[in-house]
Order: C-alpha cells, then sequence, then structure tokens
C-alpha cells in the first residue's frame, strides 16, 4: 500500500486543532514535498526526516512522496509534525506496520540522528487526544507535562529507531506517570521581611482576598517592590483546574517546570518592554506576560515609565480575563485573569510627600509624570495607597513581632472560601445583578457611598470596584453585611490619598 494516514495536533493559542497527515508514494522523480498550509519550520522538516530515517536503519523510498498535511486551510508552523511524517513514509512503503498508528496521536521533533526531541503545547494537545478518546505518541521529554492531562493513554519515545521496533512488536513503551512535587503555595519571599508599612500589608492581604489589582505610590526605598514580591505567598493554593491552566500555558510557552506545579505565578516584566511582549503576538501568535501571569500575579514597577500605548492595551484584558490576538491567517485567544501588582513613585523625582525628603518637581513636572498614566487605566485599578518611608524605630525591630505570610494566607484562604460559598468566584469577578445581591451595603453604608461620589467624583465603574472592596473587607471581618466601617475603609483604597501626596 503506497497511502499512509497518521494523525498529530497543530498549536494555536491553547488549542490543539486535529491534523491528519496523509501520506503517499508515486512513481516519479525522488522527493519529498509537503503540502497542506505549511510554514518554513515545517517545509524543513523533509531534510530532518530524510536523514533519521537513514540513519535509523531504514530505508527512504526513492519515490515522489507527497505528504498532505489537512485541513489544508490550518496554518502549520513548528517541527511538532516531524515524527508523524516520518512514520507515515515508513508505514506507506511498509516499513512498519500501517495498523499499529490507528487510533493513535503522534508528535515529535527529529534530529539528524534520529533522536526524538521535546515539543511545545504537549500538556494542550493531550488533553484534546484524551477527549477524542486517542493515545498519544510523544517525545520522553514531554511525558512528565502531558501526563498531569487526567486519564491521558501516553506512549514515549527516545529515538525512531527503538519505536519502530515497538511497532513492530506491537507494544509501545508506556512508563508510569511521574508524581509530581506538590510544595507549599506561594514563594521563598515571607510577609516578615517587611518592617513597618501596616497600612500598605493591610492593602495586600486585602487585594489578595478579593483578587483585587493595587496600585502602590511612594518614594524610592519605602518597601514597595518588596511587598509585591510578597503577595505570591499570601494567595491562596490553585485549585487542580486553576494549576492545569497555569500548567498549559506553560507548556505552550516551552516553559514547562514540573517542581512549579500548584505554584502561582509572577511576572515581572522590565518597564522597557513592548506591548507585544506584554500582550503577546507575532506570526505565529505566543502568550505575552499577561498570559503567562494568568491566575497569578503581574507586577509593573516604575508604572509611568512604561510607553503609555503599552499600558493602554492592558485595559481590555483586566475588564475580560482573555486577550485574542488576529492575524491574517488566523486567530488565538489566550486566558490572561491576572491579578495587578503596580509600584510608581509620586514625583519625577519620588520625594513629593515624604517628610524625609525634600521634592524638587514643579506642580507641572508632576502634573506630566502622572499624565502618563491614563484615566481609564487608573479608574480599572480597585485600591491605590500611599506608602511612606519606613521610620528608624520599626526598621530595626525585631523580625518576630511581624506576621508571617502563613498566618495572612491563612485568613486569605477563609476570606476567599466565603467568597466561593456565596457566589462561586472572587468578589473582584462581581457584576451586574451579582454584585447588588451580594456587595450592596447597608442604609448608612450605603449613604456613605453616595456621598463619596458626589465629593469624589466617582465613576460608575469606581464605584462598583469600591463596593467590591468593601465586600471583601467584610469577608476578612467575618460579616455577611457590608457596614459603613466596611466601605470607609474601601473608600481610603480609591485614590484620593495617595493623589494628594
Amino acid at each position: 500500500m503506497t497511502l499512509a494516514t497518521v494523525f498529530a495536533r497543530a498549536q494555536n493559542g491553547l488549542a490543539a486543532d486535529p491534523v491528519t497527515v496523509e501520506v503517499h508514494l508515486a512513481p516519479g522523480l525522488p522527493g519529498l514535498n509537503i503540502v497542506g498550509l505549511p510554514e518554513a519550520s515545517v517545509r524543513e522538516a523533509k531534510d530532518r526526516v530524510r536523514a533519521a530515517i537513514s540513519n535509523s536503519g531504514y530505508r527512504f523510498p526513492l519515490q515522489r512522496i507527497t505528504c498532505n498535511l489537512a485541513p489544508a486551510d490550518l496554518p502549520k508552523d513548528g517541527s511538532r509534525f516531524d515524527l508523524a511524517i516520518a512514520l507515515g513514509i515508513l508505514a506507506a512503503s511498509q516499513q512498519i506496520p500501517m495498523e499499529s498508528l490507528s487510533a493513535l496521536e503522534t508528535l515529535g521533533e527529529l534530529s539528524l540522528s534520529g533522536e526524538i526531541r521535546p515539543i511545545r503545547g504537549a500538556l494542550p494537545a493531550a488533553i484534546k487526544a484524551t477527549a477524542a478518546g486517542h493515545a498519544l505518541l510523544l517525545p520522553l521529554a514531554n511525558h512528565a507535562e502531558a501526563g498531569l492531562a487526567r486519564d491521558a493513554r501516553l506512549h514515549v519515545a527516545r529515538d525512531l529507531g527503538s519505536l519502530c521496533a515497538e511497532l513492530h512488536r506491537g507494544q509501545l513503551s508506556t512508563p508510569e506517570p511521574a508524581p509530581l512535587p506538590r510544595g507549599e503555595p506561594g514563594s521563598s519571599h515571607d510577609l516578615s521581611d517587611v518592617r513597618g508599612q501596616a497600612a500598605a500589608k493591610r492593602a495586600l492581604e486585602i487585594a489578595a482576598a478579593g483578587s483585587h489589582s493595587l496600585l502602590l505610590i511612594g518614594p524610592p526605598g519605602g518597601g514597595k517592590s518588596m511587598l509585591a514580591h510578597r503577595m505570591p505567598g499570601i494567595l491562596p493554593p490553585l485549585s487542580e483546574a486553576e494549576a492545569l491552566d497555569v500548567a498549559a500555558v506553560a507548556s505552550i510557552s516551552g516553559g514547562f517546570d514540573p517542581s512549579r506545579w500548584g505554584h502561582r505565578p509572577f511576572r515581572a516584566p522590565h518597564h522597557t518592554a513592548s506591548g507585544v511582549a506584554l500582550v503577546g503576538g507575532g506570526s505565529q501568535p505566543r502568550p505575552g506576560e499577561i498570559t503567562l501571569a494568568h491566575h497569578g500575579v503581574l507586577f509593573l514597577d516604575e508604572l509611568p515609565e512604561f510607553d503609555r500605548r503599552v499600558l493602554e492595551v492592558l485595559r481590555e484584558p483586566m475588564e475580560s480575563g482573555t486577550i485574542t490576538i488576529s492575524r491574517a491567517a488566523r486567530q488565538s485567544d489566550f486566558p490572561a485573569r491576572f491579578q495587578l501588582i503596580a509600584a510608581m513613585n509620586p514625583c519625577p523625582c519620588g520625594h513629593l510627600g515624604d517628610a524625609a525628603g525634600q521634592c524638587r518637581c514643579t506642580p507641572d513636572q508632576v502634573a506630566r509624570y502622572r499624565a502618563r498614566i491614563s484615566g481609564p487605566l487608573l479608574d480599572r485599578i480597585d485600591m491605590q495607597l500611599f506608602v511612606p518611608r519606613v521610620e528608624h524605630a520599626p526598621l530595626l525591630a525585631d523580625r518576630g513581632h511581624n506576621e508571617t505570610s502563613a498566618t495572612v494566607r491563612a485568613r486569605v484562604v477563609a476570606a476567599r472560601d466565603r467568597q466561593m460559598q456565596r457566589q462561586a468566584g472572587t468578589n473582584a469577578g462581581l457584576d451586574g445583578d451579582a454584585l447588588d445581591r451580594h456587595a450592596r451595603p447597608e442604609a448608612d453604608g450605603l449613604a456613605l457611598l453616595q456621598q463619596a461620589m458626589l465629593k469624589l467624583q466617582l465613576s460608575a465603574r469606581a464605584c462598583h470596584r469600591v463596593m467590591k472592596v468593601a465586600r471583601t473587607i467584610a469577608d476578612l471581618d467575618d460579616s455577611a453585611p457590608v457596614r459603613s466601617a466596611h466601605v470607609a475603609e474601601a473608600l481610603r483604597y480609591r485614590g484620593s490619598s495617595a493623589s494628594n501626596h
């Protein structure tokens, strides 16, 4: 038989679309022609496949070989189809049994020696193959991440020669899934390292409990970055579904690390990052920092130093939790449910409002500096707080008097559990009828909120965010109703105090 069919999967964002690799041998001038909208890296497979087959002890057919990657209108990129093409050629030339490839999906890159190298996106492919009822054959180096897919039937191979021998025997290698380490959630940074800054620690706890975005404003050396790096340590542990989402994002970006299973990501891009680096892009769309921070923390230090156009691209993902990257030939969707923590100085010199320093900035310089961040973006940040310089006494105090991350995390987890039982989601995600039902303050709290809207000229979005933060404060207080004290504290984080410094 001169026609063989092998199944594989393409990568398009977190999607793993099925691809049928059809190989046909025909008389004519020897050569391998790959069709079906292949990118350059796929077209280069012909040289890798030819060398891998020859160096594995098999015969490369001296015939006209046509390899079709169907569907033909789906762009294919990367080296993930090398193994499927090689097995299709060997099956079409009757060097391996055709029936061994039925109900089996194949992924892997080939070296010239026949070694099977790892590919990106093994986990999403394993999830989709399992859903389709197929087994998945992939490189041994990808087994740990693909094994995260529940009920997946996985086979692995080190090189093309040994794989073909197993296909002849009808018994593919199926190793036991490796146990994944399950360390404590968070990071090596502990909140007890931060001296003083009781108000900032309180704001960090509220932000963690309700998944709220937070902007820290203050002079240099006040501990803004130190506080932000301790946010993962007080966040609740990831659920299994969330951990799988995080692992899938790491898989398609090529950065999967089994030791990080169950840990929330923390991303801190430099302020010179471009818009594409932040939200993703490229001719073959790749995830950006906001996707790599999915279910974790995105920390933007020196916020006004970022290009304003770069910051503006955050507005839609902060609301929707997803980012869609459109190109002429394809459209890719990436998750982007991150928690934004940002830090900035109050003025160009950094000392405005600092009693220990002397600000040399004119009002016009301060206004231009703060205008680098647009009003619509600031309106989307739930909490804003001024972080003053630490006094000498608490700075030199004994660390043993400070609360640890574990202590704060216990309160955060309890508050988050209340939210999940009440509305099956975090307070930051409340909207519409759910917001009125769960976060509407009592009468005196509502009157206080109405007064604040008039005095502070709060937008409707800002008003709703105050209600969400007040709901979180009430949850930390184990209070079913949202009282006026909770609303009053939430209003402190609406930016008026920070802006006045």
